[in-house]
């Protein structure tokens, strides 16, 4: 193992100002593994244990809001230097193992602190399980965090509410609480530890991705981002502006950093800044060189209509990535994401009921609560004799705050040679106005 400090920058309004990361090059898989059946734990550091649970099944998350096509991870960290602290534990279906397991590692009776960076059910959940065996044990999260939790559970357990810059010292290391407030909820926080330099950051620079290798440098680094543009696209997008205000926080801090430990997916410890600016990037009004067309349609006069317009785009930019969905039957997860990556995109719908199919109205639903930015859209569709579902499309992206660049395009039934072309035109005059 070898030790690197690398200088990196990032931008604050007029002057470029430099941060600290302090990363550990790995060459081989962690080590300390241990499996007893369902039952894992593994040793990051000489003080710091994983003591979470893998979800390998889970396919939905957030109810059936979010899809987890990889399954995630539960991660729940076990400190011990002369006090024991845990961080956050797994969600509820899991509690029973959860507890089990962590009877495995220490008697519980030893847990000096408990730590709860956030109070969504998936890291609070084995909290009531945990609590009825230490009751006694003080849990230090924010003052809106023990508001949820009481809402959530009902139990006035022994709290103990922190802030930005409260420490705790725990022998040779020292904890430094940071509030994040609605990132993504308003109690979620992270912990800094000293000597080991690790920063717990709860759902921030996290992912749903399950793997028992566990570190950013082991899995496949394709799978790995693709999860993380998503898991930003779907859950951060809204807070993008506290994102950066967050970072530049904790970055001002001037502290090293050779691990990140989210609370999914893998731990950061191969150059760990790279998330870091990840986030930077995507929360400062992310786009790339593409155009999404979602759509739903009846009777596929709208598909196409989309796959004509798309023809006309690449004909006049083929530099540009043109990607379709039928929003009727593709993971509206992953269209999210894509849309999240574009500098434009289109909605289209067929006229039913005089409004519009409800595959496109979830997706317009879905894109006005994330709140893009820095993006332009259009609308189209096809119809039979009212033909409303246009209008609708465009009154939408508008209440949404985006951009509007062309008049939308509507066809009556199925398209014919001089409606395709018409679409073909429209696709061409829409990239020109970009």
């Amino acid at each position: 193992m070898q030790e690197e400090t690398c200088i990196r920058y990032y931008f604050s309004g007029l002057i470029w100002i430099p941060f600290r990361i302090v990363y550990t090059k790995r060459i081989m898989v962690h080590n300390n593994f241990e499996k007893e059946g369902a039952n894992m734990s593994f040793a990051i550091t000489d003080k710091v244990r994983w003591v979470g649970k893998i979800d390998w099944e889970l396919r939905t998350f957030h109810g059936e809001e979010y899809s987890t096509h990889r399954g995630s991870s539960y991660n729940s960290y076990l400190i011990q230097d002369q006090k024991t602290v845990l961080i956050d534990t797994v969600w509820e279906p899991f509690a029973t193992e959860y507890v089990e397991n962590l009877k495995k590692q220490i008697d519980l009776q030893q847990i000096d602190y408990i730590i709860a960076h956030h109070a969504e059910i998936d890291h609070s959940g084995a909290l009531p399980e945990l609590m009825r065996e230490i009751p006694d044990t003080p849990i230090y999260c924010t003052a809106t965090g023990a508001k949820i939790l009481k809402g959530h559970y009902h139990q006035d357990w022994n709290f103990v509410p922190f802030k930005t810059g409260d420490t705790l010292d725990i022998g040779s290391s020292q904890l430094i609480f940071v509030e994040a407030k609605m990132l993504h909820w308003p109690d979620s926080s992270f912990t800094y530890m000293t000597g080991d330099n690790i920063l717990f950051s709860n759902d921030a620079f996290g992912q749903h991705y399950a793997s028992e290798l566990m570190y950013n440098d082991l899995v496949d680094q394709a799978e790995l981002y693709q999860e993380c543009i998503k898991y930003y696209a779907n859950i951060l997008t809204p807070f993008s502006p506290l994102v950066t205000k967050k970072i530049q926080e904790v970055l001002s801090l001037d502290l090293p950093v050779n691990m990140i430990a989210p609370s999914h997916g893998v731990i950061w410890r191969d150059n760990p800044a790279q998330i870091i600016n990840k986030y930077l990037e995507w929360a400062d009004n992310y786009q790339e060189n593409q155009i999404t067309i979602v759509y739903d349609t009846m009777w596929n006069g709208t598909k196409k209509m989309a796959e004509a317009i798309a023809e006309g785009i690449s004909a006049a930019d083929s530099s540009v990535a043109v990607k379709l969905f039928n929003v009727g039957r593709s993971d509206k997860n992953d269209v999210l994401t894509e849309v999240f990556k574009s500098k434009a995109f289109l909605v289209g719908s067929s006229t039913i009921n005089r409004g519009i199919l409800s595959g496109a109205a979830s997706i317009l639903e879905m894109i006005a609560g994330l709140g893009f930015k820095n993006k332009k859209a259009g609308a189209f569709g096809s119809y039979g004799w009212s033909g409303e579902s246009v209008k609708i499309i465009e009154a939408r992206l508008k209440d949404a705050k985006l951009e509007v660049i062309e008049p939308g395009l509507k066809v009556l039934w199925n398209p014919d040679t001089e409606s395709y072309f018409q679409c073909v035109e429209f696709g061409k005059a829409f990239v020109s106005q970009l």
